[in-house]
C-alpha cells in the first residue's frame, strides 16, 4: 500500500513562496489537491513519472511549479507569489493509471496524503 507524507506547509506572507514535499511517491501520476475551509477540494498540479510532463490548474499558472525526484520518490510544490486565496490544507495523492493532462478528478487518483495547511498572511 503507497503512503504519501506531505511536508512544508505553514505561514507564508503574501507574495512570498514555500516549497511542499511529497514523499512516497512511487505510482505513475502524482497531484496536488487544496481544499479551502467551505469550499470543494480542488486539482491545482499534477505530473506524470513516465514523461515528467505536468498539468496546472489555472489559478496556480505560472506561479506554481511540480517537479519529483524519481530517485528520492519524492514530488515537490514550489509556490510563488502566493496569495490569500492559496489558504488551505494541500493534499498529495497518487495514481497507479492515470496520465494527468487535464482536470483533476479526486475518484482518479489511489493514494492520499494527510495534508499539509498552507496559510498566506496578507
Amino acid at each position: 500500500q503507497v503512503q504519501l507524507v506531505e511536508s512544508g506547509g505553514g505561514v507564508v506572507q503574501n507574495g512570498g513562496s514555500l516549497r511542499l514535499s511529497c514523499a512516497g511517491s512511487v505510482l505513475h501520476a502524482t497531484g496536488w489537491f487544496r481544499q479551502a475551509p467551505g469550499k470543494e477540494r480542488e486539482g491545482v498540479s499534477c505530473i506524470n513519472r513516465s514523461d515528467g510532463s505536468t498539468y496546472y490548474a489555472d489559478s496556480v499558472k505560472g506561479r506554481f511549479t511540480i517537479s519529483r525526484d524519481n530517485a528520492k520518490s519524492t514530488v515537490f510544490l514550489q509556490l510563488n507569489s502566493v496569495k490569500p486565496e492559496d489558504t488551505a490544507v494541500y493534499y498529495c495523492a497518487a495514481s497507479a493509471d492515470l496520465y494527468c493532462d487535464g482536470f483533476m478528478d479526486p475518484q482518479d487518483f489511489d493514494a492520499w496524503g494527510q495534508g499539509t495547511l498552507v496559510t498566506v498572511s496578507s
